[in-house]
């Protein structure tokens, strides 16, 4: 352990004014230290973000998706990896104490979460239905029983299904409710017969 280190775990130890933990803390790290963490934290971020943008990528992309699906799921992936490193900063410089974080962000997430509940839903769906195979453009699908729209998908997103009928009407489907219905895929019975003997 460096000797700073060990001097400044003593002087928050023994001090009795009513200065927090937390700003004793970055008091005592030296300037120098506080750097080399936020460039490890950024230097980190960005390596594990970029393989797992290329990772989710290249699954989109073999699982059918166009490249405009594969590029908006890297695009989600680099806005989390700027609000990590923002807060990932602001934690370890100490610009933020401890309560008013939490604070901020449970309020922050709530209200993202409640204004995005739909189109994350229908992102998920969309990933699981690409990464299940179910559906791949080109496919001649039935929608909704025997009632329900049948055509060939002619685009794939992460938040809708495009499907064009026989009579050439674009009929439009969130992906949580395309993958909640029953889906009668008439073109893929080979690839999909291939994952039940599995």
């Amino acid at each position: 352990m460096d000797i700073s280190l060990l001097t400044g775990l003593l002087q928050i130890v023994s001090t009795t004014n009513t200065t927090s933990t937390a700003t004793t803390l970055a008091e005592a790290k030296p300037l120098w230290l506080t750097a080399v963490e936020v460039i490890g934290l950024v230097v980190g971020v960005a390596v594990v973000g970029t393989f797992l943008a290329s990772l989710v990528g290249s699954v989109a992309l073999r699982a059918g998706a166009s490249k405009a699906v594969a590029n908006s799921v890297r695009s989600w992936i680099g806005v989390l990896m700027i609000i990590s490193v923002v807060a990932g900063v602001a934690y370890l410089t100490g610009i933020s104490s401890q309560l008013t974080t939490l604070t901020i962000s449970g309020i922050a997430g709530l209200a993202i979460s409640l204004a995005l509940q739909n189109t994350i839903s229908n992102v998920i769906s969309g990933v699981l239905l690409l990464s299940d195979g179910i559906i791949r453009l080109g496919d001649d699908i039935q929608y909704g029983g025997p009632g329900g729209v049948r055509g060939e998908v002619v685009k794939l997103s992460l938040r809708t299904t495009w499907i064009r009928t026989p009579e050439g009407v674009i009929t439009v489907i969130g992906n949580t409710n395309l993958s909640a219905g029953p889906i009668l895929n008439y073109t893929a019975k080979t690839r999909l017969g291939k994952k039940l003997e599995v």
